[in-house]
Order: structure tokens, then C-alpha cells, then sequence
């Protein structure tokens, strides 16, 4: 099989990396690594595949095998990439909705708070102010 497609964009940020030297996230990195493997196997399983649908076709001359499997490896990796960005992109639209929901939560309880506060510190002085 003729070379690796690359790995599809959304799994291999590079923003956020520091420069020079600087930290590291551990969880950034391991994500990063875990990604890597994950789509490594994704293109032996298709070059795999590849092969066994290309045996199917033993008439084939060897050189139009060849082509047979690396269309249908190419083919299933271009799709593999696709569901993965598909993937990616769904969870950061659920994550900034999650944020957003996270935000209008805090503020509400923020807002009740402060309003409970209020609310003791003029039961507080009120009656205080009555009796003087």
C-alpha cells in the first residue's frame, strides 16, 4: 500500500502548544498520543480490509490489485476522517452549549444569592430603623 493519509485536521491541534520550552498538559498530550494510535489503527484495519476485498478479484494483474486496494484503502480513510471531524465538530458545538448553560445557571444562582442577601440584610436593618 502506497503511504498514509494524514490524520484527519480535528485530531491533531496545534494550537495551545507552549513555546520555548514551556508546560506541558499531560491530559493534552496523552489525548494527542491516544488520537495518534487510534487513527494508525484505523488505517491498518483499512489497508487490511483492502487487501481481503481486493483478493476477491484473483484476475485481477497484480498492478490493478494494487490499485484496487489503494483506492479502497484511500476511499474508507477519506470517509474515517469525515466521521471523525463529523465527531468533533458535534462536540464542540455540545461543549460551547454546555458552557452557555453552565453561564445562564451561574448567573441565576448568582442572581438569587445576591437577591437572598439583600433580602436578610433589609430584614436586618429595617426593623432596626423602625424602632430608632
Amino acid at each position: 500500500m502506497g503511504g498514509r493519509q494524514r490524520p484527519p485536521r480535528a485530531r491533531t491541534p496545534r494550537q495551545g502548544r507552549p513555546a520555548g520550552g514551556g508546560r506541558v498538559n499531560p491530559r493534552v498530550e496523552i489525548a494527542r498520543i491516544e488520537g495518534f494510535l487510534a487513527w494508525e489503527a484505523e488505517v491498518a484495519a483499512a489497508e487490511r480490509d483492502a487487501r481481503a476485498f481486493a483478493a476477491q478479484f484473483p484476475w485481477l494483474p497484480d498492478a490493478e490489485r494494487e490499485g484496487l486496494e489503494q483506492a479502497y484503502a484511500a476511499d474508507r480513510l477519506r470517509y474515517a476522517e469525515e466521521v471523525v471531524d463529523r465527531a468533533v465538530d458535534r462536540c464542540r458545538r455540545l461543549a460551547a452549549r454546555y458552557r452557555a448553560e453552565c453561564r445562564r445557571i451561574c448567573t441565576r444562582w448568582a442572581a438569587l444569592c445576591l437577591s437572598v442577601t439583600l433580602a436578610a440584610a433589609l430584614f436586618a436593618v429595617v426593623p432596626a430603623a423602625l424602632r430608632g
